[in-house]
């Protein structure tokens, strides 16, 4: 029992010993194991890092696993293995390796890396914060020799407290550069350096970066931006990839201090105690505008102003100065610590010389009304509107001339408008002023192009507002009687032409009901027009059958007068023939009948006719009163009535009526 007890005792023993002279060493595979040697061994006469064997911590590092060594020489610091979280980096300080020359910030990137610190220091590395920085991964590495900062925390053996705080301070001033994170544009890691306080609508994406190195050589005195290197992506010797590659951005020569070159959209792994990244916007030059480079930055180029043209050089692009190219609408990664891009308007664009308004571009924000002294001594206030245009050719020399457009308008348009008002106000009474603003503003519109073309504007129109006094003023009271007594002038003049329309409203009235009468009884009066229509046609019907009628007649009648001319001359003739007959006749006769013959036939004719006579008057021979017994007195009477006729037909003194004649010779009662 007794053996036993000694037995279990000696383990014992031999396992603390064991323990405790650190003969037999197990290392997780989690972890690693940092071997310092106690004795045995020279010390060390430099550095930290026992490269030839002395007494020291020993550049390489024990895997998981189990290790043997000499009982009590060697110490094993069990570590940790360095893991960088996915999208982190982390930042590494030497604490052993060749010191920094002057001017240098950063240990040199030696080509074997960190992992096996022998060949760190063999290769040349150097002490201090490096600029090599670790990606993501976990890394076996000796942290006695180098300490690992990383987000979360830090790796390392420490063995002062000066050390501790260099390496706290170093972290603390990765945090607030956001080291520990690449460089995110494009997205929402972008956005917090950028002042967007001016512009809160814009995409806050749409950002660049500017660079600056903090290590390297220094940039000559008269240059503020160093220039652009190791652009190449064919010379990889030289091509730095946007800072990632330290040691190619310095042997393509790349300087310290405020980069030319930009980071644009992408994900950039740059280390943040070599380079730092300030996010800007970037610089949109909107429709209706050009963008003229100021450039700060570049060799000296040669003057393109032409001759006779004395305001500053106007350069090829790239050269510092005034960029005779302007820039057209777009957007672009300018580097506005290299330059400034000025936007010139192409589009037309009012100046108001008015305190009340100011437009959009504040171009006119300090101009006020042109005062004016008339000819009748009255002091207005004229507002001026101006429409100018620029030409997206001659803006660079626009702002070659005048640096902006803002001070072209303080310090040149300003006095020269306001004079040319001036001048023309002296001219003309304040009524005159008034009446003729239209023929001033063409006549001004006229003079003023020529003198806007010398600094290479196009005015467009000048337009003039009311002239009014000054507030408060006595002028302003004497200019508001007058403007008073025009308004009223011109009201009764209105008032004139109120009643003058009224006037003519009225007649149009009477007109129109007049109009509207007769629209009543326009049926009657059309019916009554056709019916005279149709009366006058019949009455033109009649008249043409008249005419017709009257034309046959005529001719009938014509006709009938020559039947009757004809039948006339016919019985003319054939009475001629018989009286020419009859006549030769009685010649025969009364030749015949000469002396006593002539006379018995005388008497046989004579006695015929009374005969005749007698019985066609019906006149009784025989009386129907007698007036006695004896008849001689009837027979005396016929006697006397034969001898009476007789001697007529013999003397020519026959009466004309036989009965009158016999009446008379009647006896009476």
């Amino acid at each position: 029992m007794t053996l036993l007890i000694a037995i279990a005792v000696a383990v014992v023993a031999l396992v603390v010993l064991i323990f405790i002279s650190n003969v037999v060493v197990y290392i997780p595979n989690d972890r690693v194991g940092i071997v310092e040697r106690l004795w045995g061994a020279s010390s060390l006469t430099r550095g930290l890092i026992a490269l030839n064997g002395e007494v020291g911590f020993q550049p390489h590092v024990l895997r998981g696993g189990l290790h043997y060594f000499a009982p009590f020489q060697y110490r094993v610091h069990k570590v940790e293995l360095v893991t960088i979280p996915q999208g982190e980096l982390g930042y590494i300080f030497a604490r052993d390796g060749h010191e920094l020359v002057d001017g240098q910030t950063l240990g040199a990137i030696v080509d074997t890396g960190i992992e096996d610190a022998s060949a760190f220091l063999k290769a040349g590395g150097q002490k201090g914060p490096q600029r090599m920085i670790l990606r993501e991964g976990t890394h076996a590495i000796n942290v006695a020799q180098f300490a690992i900062i990383t987000a979360a925390r830090v790796h390392g053996l420490l063995l002062s407290d000066e050390e501790k705080d260099t390496v706290e301070h170093m972290g603390q001033v990765l945090r607030e550069r956001g080291g520990f994170t690449p460089v995110v544009i494009g997205g929402l890691a972008s956005t917090t350096g950028a002042d967007r306080s001016d512009r809160p609508d814009d995409d806050p994406r749409d950002l660049l970066g500017v660079v600056t190195i903090h290590d390297g050589p220094v940039l000559p005195p008269d240059e503020i931006v160093a220039p652009r290197v190791g652009e190449d992506p064919a010379n990889k010797a030289t091509f730095h990839n946007n800072f990632q590659n330290i040691n190619a951005f310095l042997r393509a020569g790349g300087r310290r201090g405020r980069q030319h070159q930009v980071l644009v959209e992408g994900t950039y792994y740059l280390n943040r105690l070599f380079a730092t990244v300030e996010f800007i916007r970037k610089t949109i030059v909107p429709v209706g505008s050009v963008g003229v480079v100021v450039s700060y930055f570049g060799q000296a180029g040669t003057d393109r102003s032409g001759d006779g043209y004395s305001h500053g050089e106007l350069v090829d692009t790239g050269c510092r100065g005034v960029w005779k190219e302007p820039l057209l609408p777009g957007k672009y990664a300018f580097n506005t610590y290299a330059g400034k891009i000025q936007l010139v308007p192409t589009t037309n664009f009012i100046l108001k010389w008015s305190p009340e308004v100011t437009n959009a571009h504040k171009y006119d924000e300090n101009l006020t009304e042109v005062s004016l002294i008339t000819k009748d001594a009255f002091e207005p206030l004229m507002p001026l509107s101006v429409v100018v245009h620029i030409d997206y050719r001659k803006a660079p020399l626009v702002v070659q001339r005048f640096g902006d457009i803002k001070r072209l308008v303080d310090q040149t348009l300003d006095p020269m408008v306001s004079a040319y008002f001036k001048n023309i106000g002296q001219t003309k009474t304040l009524i005159e002023l008034l009446q003729e603003r239209s023929a001033i503003q063409e006549r001004a519109s006229t003079d003023m192009k020529e003198r806007f073309a010398a600094y290479n504007l196009d005015l467009q129109e000048v337009l003039i507002g009311t002239p009014h006094g000054s507030p408060g003023a006595t002028s302003g009271q004497r200019i508001d009687t007058i403007l008073n007594q025009l308004r009223d002038r011109q009201v009764a003049k209105e008032q004139m032409d109120t009643f003058d329309q009224q006037q003519q409203a009225a007649i149009k009235e009477r007109t129109l009901r007049e109009a509207q009468a007769r629209n009543q009884i326009q049926a009657e009066l059309t019916k009554s027009e056709i019916n005279v229509k149709i009366k006058t046609n019949e009455g033109d019907a009649a008249i043409a059958a008249a005419t017709k009628e009257a034309q046959v007649i005529n001719i009938n009648a014509d006709a009938e007068r020559k039947r009757q001319i004809a039948v006339g001359e016919g019985k003319a003739a054939a009475t001629e023939a018989v009286g020419k007959a009859e006549a030769n006749a009685i010649r025969a006769k009364a030749e015949a009948l000469t002396g006593e013959g002539a006379r018995m036939q005388l008497v046989n004719d004579l006695g015929k006719q009374f005969a005749d006579a007698l019985r066609e008057g019906q006149i009784a021979i025989v009386p129907k009163i007698a007036l006695g017994t004896d008849g001689g007195n009837a027979l005396s009477t016929l006697a006397q009535l034969a001898n009476a006729f007789m001697a007529e037909k013999l003397d020519g003194g026959a009466p004309e009526n036989w009965q009158s004649w016999i009446n008379d010779q009647q006896p009476h009662e």
